[in-house]
């Protein structure tokens, strides 16, 4: 027997037993403690002194019996000598079982231990029984390893429950067990079932636990934080119903098996970064009052997360989706971060709600995509994203912002109040930007509700911007294109206008203004060019932030591209204001367009605001004939018509006679020239000049040179109020 710490290694550092050792097999032999008074443990110790120990013991006496191997009825005289006769069940006070081993059912049933329980590196071979037991002080079970199955059904831990590096390897019954302490069970092996259904915990700690049996932590709750950083779930992960009040950290943790978390509440952060499922993950219902992170994280199954809630952000940065990502009828309170994201499978928001922004920068969608319904209050981010099947996007939202997204396959985006950013986008295909006349329907008749946007003045769709976008391949319908930036985008001319495509208008006239703007469809970059001209009058729109510097050499060719594509589209009359704006950039390019042509341009536009504008024209003509019938009455009617005279000689033998008809020059009147008469004369002289070319009249020679003026100008004015006509009114 020794009574001193030995040095032979791996002996313990109390005064051992060494029962029954063997210097061949066991230089240690027996481990456990002495009995006080004894020389050996209590389960070596002669019969007489053993009863003698147990009679002197009382209900909450501290004991100690470390490394004593307790056999079943062993155990039960133990506890039955420190049974509290008021209560029926064993109290014990500090109770030391370190390294101590049970054969047999160790039965703590209803046990209350009022001083430190300490089972450190025990050995539980057979069934281990804490049913109802009270641990008011801490319970250190760290390094024990539970052979068969562990009950600690409504258990209590009143302080630290230390549970780390422990083995259980049967089932682990901790069901409705409330951990008042820290519950830390770090490290610790799970080889068969973890039932922690119902149990209350103030703080848990489950880092780099391994369940290799499922795991149940149904309806459970986490008071303050719980930890399973790095722990691993080889089996079913069960947490559906469960409440984690404070912070829950999942972060690296491993589900090689299904993940439910259906109707949980997370009320602190909820944190998933790099953790990896590898089967399905149910968030049904799951309410996330923090934010939620699952940056980094794999989902190798589909990943379920239909009528859920995310009250605060929600962070799925990084993150991939090998199987399908279902976001059904869930709510975004806060904001919603999906950038970098990798969807393999689909991806589904059918009646999701977005109150923050959704931002799905950078990410990529492997597959066919069918993104919405849904309704987003803030914007919708897809700038830089990356959509390789074909698409269609239904979104009802604030703004959406496509600023370098890549579409490799057809897309249509159906769309309602938003104002939509496409710079830069990339597509090959034919893509459509389209207006939903009424709210979005579901698959099973119901409407998307709009509540959330009933603060928006309409649900018109405005382009915000093309720039640097190939147009050879879009369609555009029923969208608002008056504060479009359209410089810099390539095959403008292709572009498709569908339905009811609005442009901005000059500003309107009013009375106190010598001059008006005549009327027409023109580009958001002519207002913010024509905003800076010094004296700009009011009502051009200045330039928003970021719209940078055009000018008439910038916006001509548009006007062109543009005029062509209505052409094309067989719409003369729209194309007319296009042309107009062409011209009128030409007229007011002092770079590109040379003095005299620009002096032409400028005629031209008085004359007839360049062949579209037939009132102009009709003006100019009026004036003319006007200024003709004056020239005419004044200066080129004679005062009578000249007679035609005969003169002629008479052979005096007879014979032929020969007759020379002359005619007077016509001379203006000396009297009054402006009568009724005269008037009328020259009104039928200048018609004749315009319409039918030829007056036949005998004029002066003032009225000679006159009409041959009327017969080149009035005419010409008048092809091009014919012209302007045609261009209205040509299909």
């Amino acid at each position: 027997m020794s009574t001193s710490p030995s040095p032979v290694p791996g002996a313990p550092s109390w005064p051992y037993c060494a029962h029954g050792a063997d210097p061949a097999t066991d230089p240690v032999g027996c481990r456990g403690v002495h009995v006080p008074g004894h020389t050996a443990c209590l389960a070596h110790l002669a019969d007489a002194d053993r009863d003698a120990y147990l009679a002197g013991l009382t209900p909450g006496a501290d004991i100690d019996h470390r490394g004593t191997p307790f056999t079943e009825p062993l155990l039960s005289a133990l506890l039955n000598a420190l049974r509290d006769p008021a209560t029926g069940h064993p109290s014990l006070g500090v109770a030391q079982f370190e390294s101590a081993t049970f054969h047999g059912l160790a039965g703590f049933e209803s046990a209350t231990f009022h001083g430190n329980a300490r089972f450190r590196g025990a050995q539980f071979q057979g069934s281990a029984s804490f049913r109802s037991a009270n641990f008011k002080l801490g319970a250190g079970f760290r390094f024990a390893t539970f052979n068969r199955s562990a009950w600690f059904v409504e258990a209590t831990f009143q302080r630290v429950a230390g549970f780390r590096s422990a083995i259980f390897r049967d089932v682990a019954g901790f069901r409705s067990a409330v951990f008042q302490g820290n519950a830390r069970f770090e490290s610790a092996t799970f080889k068969g079932k973890a039932w922690f259904e119902s149990a209350t915990f103030a703080d848990a700690k489950f880092a780099s636990a391994v369940f290799e049996g499922s795991a149940s932590f149904m309806r459970a709750v986490f008071k303050d934080g719980a930890w399973f950083e790095s722990a691993t779930f080889k089996r079913g992960a069960e947490f559906g119903w469960a409440n984690f009040k404070g912070d829950a950290w999942f972060e690296s943790v491993t589900f090689l098996d299904f993940a439910t978390f259906a109707a949980a509440v997370f009320e602190g952060d909820a944190w998933f970064r790099s953790a990896t499922f590898t089967d399905g993950a149910w968030f049904k219902s799951t309410v996330f009052q923090g934010a939620a992170r699952f940056g980094s994280a794999v989902f190798q199954g589909d990943a379920w997360f239909e009528w859920a809630t995310f009250q605060g952000d929600a962070w799925f940065e990084s993150t991939t989706f090998q199987g399908h990502a279902r976001f059904e009828s869930t709510t975004f309170t806060g904001h919603a971060r999906f950038e970098s994201t990798t969807f393999q499978g689909a991806a589904g928001f059918e009646s999701t709600t977005f109150q923050g922004d959704a931002r799905f920068e950078q990410a990529v969608f492997e597959r066919w995509v069918s993104l919405g319904p849904f309704v987003c209050t803030g914007q919708v981010r897809l700038s830089g994203a990356v959509f390789n099947g074909p698409t269609t996007l239904s979104i009802a939202a604030h703004r959406l912002e496509c600023r370098r997204t890549r579409w490799l396959s057809t897309a249509e985006l159906r769309l309602r109040y938003a104002t939509v950013d496409f710079a830069h986008a990339v597509f090959e295909y034919p893509l459509t930007i389209a207006a939903e006349a009424g709210p979005f329907v579901l698959p099973d008749g119901r409407t998307v509700a709009e509540q959330a946007l009933a603060y928006a003045p309409d649900a018109t769709v405005r382009i915000a911007t093309l720039r640097g976008v190939d147009a050879a391949h879009l369609v555009l319908a029923d969208v608002d294109l008056s504060a479009c930036l359209f410089t810099g985008t390539v095959h403008l001319d292709q572009l498709r206008l569908e339905g009811t495509c609005t442009f901005d208008e000059v500003p309107p006239g009013r009375r106190w203004r010598p001059a008006r703007f005549t009327q027409r469809h023109t580009l958001a970059e002519e207002h913010h060019w024509r905003a800076k001209q010094p004296n700009a009058v009011q009502g051009w729109n200045p330039a928003v932030l970021g719209a940078g510097q055009t000018g008439p050499a910038q916006l001509a060719p548009v006007y062109r591209a543009l005029r062509k594509a209505f052409e094309d589209g067989k719409n003369e009359p729209g194309a007319a204001d296009f042309y107009y704006g062409e011209m009128e950039m030409r007229r007011h390019d002092r770079t590109g367009t040379p003095r005299a042509e620009r002096g032409l341009l400028h005629a031209y536009w008085m004359l007839s605001g360049y062949g579209l504008r037939a009132l102009r024209a009709l003006g100019w003509l009026a004036g003319a004939m006007l200024i003709t019938i004056v020239l005419l009455t004044g200066l080129g009617l004679p005062k009578e018509d000249p007679k035609q005279e005969a003169t002629g000689t008479v052979p005096r033998g007879g014979g032929k006679v020969t007759f020379e008809i002359e005619k007077d020059d016509p001379e203006n009147p000396t009297g009054n020239r402006w009568t009724g008469k005269r008037f009328e004369k020259a009104l039928n002289i200048t018609l004749n000049s315009v319409v039918f070319r030829s007056s036949g009249q005998d004029l002066t020679t003032a009225g000679t040179y006159i009409e041959m003026t009327s017969r080149l100008v009035e005419p010409a004015l008048l092809a091009l109020a014919v012209l302007a006509v045609r261009g209205r009114i040509k299909r």
